[in-house]
């Protein structure tokens, strides 16, 4: 059950909630500005959907799984893992950031390098050491290839 609860999303949301009530409960009357807050978090959140889409749809094509705690069948390279060796935390990262920027949401920035931290610690890592395990030569290339975020 566990394994169910403790998955991206779950810490995304986690993140939404806690900016959304900061926002609501503890703005202070502190903003980020007009209309460029509004936009860049909107370009953010739907470039992040983007990102995310891109890399289901590649390990989708490659047919392994995109659950974190799932040891994956392939080593996907290709599409948008050529960019990125996480985009699909890199797409968490930004809708977070570009919710926080739209709700105005100042005090809720500090939730960034947290998610950042807990994507990292609790999934990338472990991946990573998985990956190198089962893909020792392929994976090491690619890891001197493509870098771990952006």
């Amino acid at each position: 059950m566990l394994k169910w609860v403790d998955v991206p999303p779950v810490w995304l949301a986690a993140g939404l909630i806690a900016a959304w009530m900061q926002k609501t409960h503890a703005g202070f009357g502190l903003g980020f500005g007009p209309v460029w807050a509004d936009l860049l978090g909107g370009l953010l959140v739907g470039g992040g959907v983007i990102l995310i889409a891109l890399a289901l749809y590649e390990m989708r094509r490659h047919r392994t799984t995109f659950m974190p705690h799932e040891m994956p069948d392939r080593l996907v390279t290709s599409g948008i893992f050529k960019r990125s060796r996480n985009p699909i935390y890199l797409g968490d990262v930004m809708i977070l950031t570009g919710f926080i920027l739209y709700w105005d949401a100042v005090l809720g920035l500090p939730l960034i390098p947290i998610l950042v931290w807990i994507l990292e610690r609790r999934f990338v890592v472990p991946e990573e050491q998985k990956l190198r395990r089962k893909f020792v030569a392929d994976f090491l290339r690619y890891a001197q290839q493509t870098r771990r975020w952006v």
